[in-house]
């Protein structure tokens, strides 16, 4: 079988394969083709080619035997080996600097910023990125301005290549125009190697908002710190405390000198200010005004480059710390802004500063108190809510109480009232049939107002006005005069609240009370008064009384005249007559009618 040819006929066909595709000899890594490493050649359906079946081995050992002695040598070309784009430019970038200037809107300062940026080109995919270097303070958002990838460079679809940069050209990346200053060593000698000559670099401008902030800012100056042995310094200044006396004159409202003791811890220069409190000074016994801390001179002197959110400075930022020379009897010193007067101090500072600074401290300085004069502050007007004793029980205390009542005039006058009729000052003409009745309440001296029923107009019983103080017109609001008996008589406007009240009719019983008490009403109000119940026929039983006592008492005294002459005995009944119509006029003329009353009533 093997010396057979390979003739139609005089082969044989396996019917155990069932398989006859070919295997792929290339595979795809990052979308290049590589050959396949695998040593072992397959076949078509993955079965071993007949070059490796047992067949064709020769027992001839290789090593000995030289196919090129019988066949000759056969010229062999070395194939160029192959290296992808991405390895062959792979972490390879071309760096070149630029700048582009940003409009500034609205602001005094500036006109236009100038942003510094480097584009970054990428030469294993040919794309582009923007990156900012980070300015302090800019008060922006920097770093990466553009990220990586292809930007087209028109509509038609293209992209930018590295050919398209060089210095001194400007390109635009989404509407923003980038000006090339400069390169690194790199992307020139990559430039030069591609047959593309770099021009000279230029001058990167500067920003001029960041120039005119450099100008402003100070200086730094560096201070040489002092030489301080603070072990040695506690050891032998431990405990030894500088005291002096001083006054600080507040200049508040409800100031004036207040006493203090400023204590200098020699051990670690650190002042402490203590109040002196006395009996019923009225102040909070707050023992220190401030705490144990190094005190600067100048404590308002802080730096612009200073951070505002920081409160204080720390000990190497300030400049200079009081020290036991800054303190005089006689002198002022500030601490934090207030004025200390030092007016005295203890034995131990006098001896501290002779021996050790060599200064004598002057004597003690006497301070006058001068008292404030007590404020009297006045109390607030009347808001018209509630009374005025309510208003005044308010600004008295936090918690304000029921002002206080007349407790024995409310006992004396229980359930005493006096009623007057009243019709009101009409401003409508609906308004002219209705009629009031006054209530005085003499228990608290409260005026009530009712409206009786009246058929057919409208108007239901009902109260106008509650029991209430009312005040007089044109006083003052908050210490008014309100209305009294006194003020209620026949013909009496009263305003009550922007309404106008006459006073048409009174009750007996106020007229009986003006006789009880006529010290509390004046005579032309009694007058007023009684003409009206006369004319109205109260007092028509009173006065047939009057006039009988009258009568009798001037006929006694008749009598006694016609005894004592015998010209006049014969003729009792004609004295008796004479004198009768006499008492009977006597009253009539002692009333005077309701129309007769003076002006200054009415």
């Amino acid at each position: 079988m093997e010396g057979l040819p390979l003739l139609p006929g005089y082969s044989f066909r396996d019917p155990t394969k069932t398989k006859y595709h070919i295997s792929h000899a290339f595979d795809l890594v990052n979308g290049y083709r590589i050959p396949k490493t695998n040593p072992n050649v397959i076949g078509a359906g993955k079965y071993p080619k007949d070059v490796d079946s047992i067949s064709y081995y020769n027992a001839m050992p290789s090593v000995r035997y030289d196919p090129s002695l019988t066949y000759g040598r056969v010229q062999s070309y070395p194939y160029k080996q192959f290296k992808p784009h991405f390895a062959q430019y792979g972490g390879m970038n071309l760096c070149f600097q630029a700048y582009f200037k940003q409009s500034i809107h609205e602001s005094p300062d500036e006109h236009y910023r100038v942003r510094k940026v480097n584009i970054v080109y990428f030469l294993e995919d040919d794309t582009i990125s923007v990156i900012e270097p980070t300015v302090d303070n800019a008060g922006f958002a920097q770093g990466k301005l553009v990220r990586r990838g292809k930007i087209p460079k028109d509509i038609g679809g293209s992209f930018y290549h590295w050919k398209d940069f060089n210095v001194g050209v400007d390109v635009s990346f989404y509407s923003t125009v980038y000006h090339i200053v400069d390169t690194d060593v790199f992307t020139r000698e990559f430039m030069q190697s591609q047959g593309i000559d770099m021009g000279a670099p230029e001058e990167m401008p500067q920003d001029p908002y960041i120039e005119k902030r450099k100008e402003k800012q100070p200086m730094t100056t560096m201070k040489t710190p002092k030489v301080d042995d603070k072990l040695r310094r506690f050891l032998e200044y431990d405990g030894k405390i500088l005291r002096f006396y001083a006054t600080w004159e507040d200049d508040t409202e409800l100031g004036g000198k207040r006493e203090f003791v400023i204590h200098y811890y020699l051990a670690d220069d650190c002042v402490e200010v203590c109040e002196v409190h006395k009996k019923n000074d009225g102040r909070d016994p707050f023992p220190l005004l401030l705490h144990k801390t190094k005190v600067p001179k100048n404590w308002k002197a802080v730096p612009l480059t200073y951070p505002s959110i920081y409160r204080e400075l720390a000990e190497d930022e300030i400049e200079e710390f009081y020290s036991p020379k800054d303190f005089l009897v006689g002198d002022t010193v500030f601490l934090f802004s207030r004025r200390f007067f030092i007016h005295d101090c203890d034995a131990f500072t006098r001896n501290y500063y002779k021996e050790c600074l060599s200064i004598e401290q002057m004597p003690k300085i006497p301070v006058i108190q001068h008292k404030a004069p007590l404020l009297q502050y006045p109390h607030p007007p009347h808001t018209g809510i509630g009374s005025t004793e309510d208003t005044i029980q308010n600004v008295l205390r936090v918690i304000p109480k029921a002002p206080r009542k007349d407790v024995i005039r409310m006992l004396h006058n229980a359930n005493k009232k006096l009623r007057y009729t009243a019709v009101l000052d009409r401003v409508h003409p609906e308004d002219e049939q209705r009629a009031f009745v006054f209530i005085y309440h003499l228990s608290n001296g409260e005026l009530e107002i009712m409206e009786p029923p009246k058929r057919n107009s409208g108007y239901t019983f009902t109260r106008f006005l509650r029991p209430t103080h009312i005040p007089k017109p044109n006083t003052d609001r908050d210490d008014p005069e309100f209305y009294t008996p006194a003020d209620l008589y026949i013909g009496a406007m009263i305003k009550v609240f922007e309404h106008r009240f006459l006073i048409n009719g009174a009750d007996l019983a106020v007229y009986r009370y003006m006789q009880a008490n006529p010290d509390k009403f004046p005579d032309s109000t009694i007058n007023n008064v009684r003409n009206y119940m006369v004319q109205q026929g109260f007092l028509k039983q009173e006065i047939e009384d009057q006039t009988k006592l009258d009568i009798k008492a001037e006929a006694k005294e008749c009598l006694d005249v016609a005894c004592c002459d015998p010209s006049l005995q014969s003729q009792p009944s004609a004295a008796t007559e004479e004198y009768r119509p006499f008492g009977m006029k006597k009253l009539e003329d002692d009333c005077v009618r309701v129309q007769d009353v003076p002006q200054h009533l009415n």
